[in-house]
């Protein structure tokens, strides 16, 4: 009988990347919760397996050479999980190379400019009395997170997934493309993306990995009140330990 593997998880883009792989996949999984919010990503068991301090991170009983291992970082997660399976990774090593490329672009372009632009459109404004401040930070994001859109857009040309085929590299875009409205897009300005989107969103293990955690996350940290406050700081007041 198989082991499930570990999933520790917060339902954010983040981790549905993993949890969309993992049904897709077929992988028996353990979801064990990890609140961001209230500062569970700190406990020393969670950093002996991601010592960044970030969600997911999983732990495979039945590793290489059938030995435990775990894995921190979703891009390499996913990585993990395509080699592993023989799924949703390519045939040949152009199509993995391609693949990678497009795993990567969200790691370094998309996610991270996509966070900020949700950092100063969407929680900012709670934590900044002068909102003149925030102009810059909010103009600046929205038009990178802007332009990326139009780069996956001109990638979908002809193209029913980002590399032809569906991979893991849907799986790493698509959750950072299910917030749009919060980004300041426009979705029908890329119709490519749009239409992506959908045809990525129908699928049934989809939904269920977007689903996993879902009544975790109540409230918002944009909302006012004192847990949200403290969510805030524990989030976004990080330093070196």
């Amino acid at each position: 009988m198989t082991s499930p593997i570990e999933l520790h998880y917060w339902p954010t883009p983040n981790g549905w990347k993993i949890s969309i792989a993992l049904e897709e996949m077929g992988l028996p999984y353990e979801m064990i919760p990890v609140n961001i919010g209230t500062g569970e990503q700190f406990k020393p068991e969670f950093l002996a397996i991601s010592p960044n301090n970030r969600m997911p991170a999983i732990v495979d009983p039945q590793g290489p050479d059938g030995q435990p291992i775990s894995i921190f970082e979703s891009g390499a997660i996913l990585q993990y999980l395509g080699r592993k399976t023989g799924q949703f990774y390519g045939e040949t090593e152009r199509d993995r190379i391609g693949i990678d490329q497009w795993v990567m672009w969200q790691m370094g372009g998309l996610g991270p400019m996509a966070g900020q632009t949700h950092h100063f459109r969407q929680y900012a404004p709670a934590i900044i009395a002068d909102q003149r401040q925030l102009a810059y930070g909010v103009i600046r994001y929205t038009n990178e997170t802007h332009r990326l859109y139009g780069v996956l857009e001109k990638q979908l040309a002809g193209k029913d997934f980002v590399c032809g085929q569906l991979s893991i590299a849907d799986f790493a875009i698509w959750p950072w493309v299910v917030p749009w409205k919060n980004q300041g897009i426009q979705i029908e300005e890329f119709p490519k993306v749009k239409a992506w989107y959908d045809r990525v969103a129908e699928r049934e293990a989809v939904q269920r990995g977007f689903k996993l955690g879902a009544e975790l996350r109540a409230g918002g940290l944009q909302a006012s009140g004192k847990a949200a406050e403290e969510a805030r700081k524990v989030l976004f007041g990080q330093r070196a330990r």
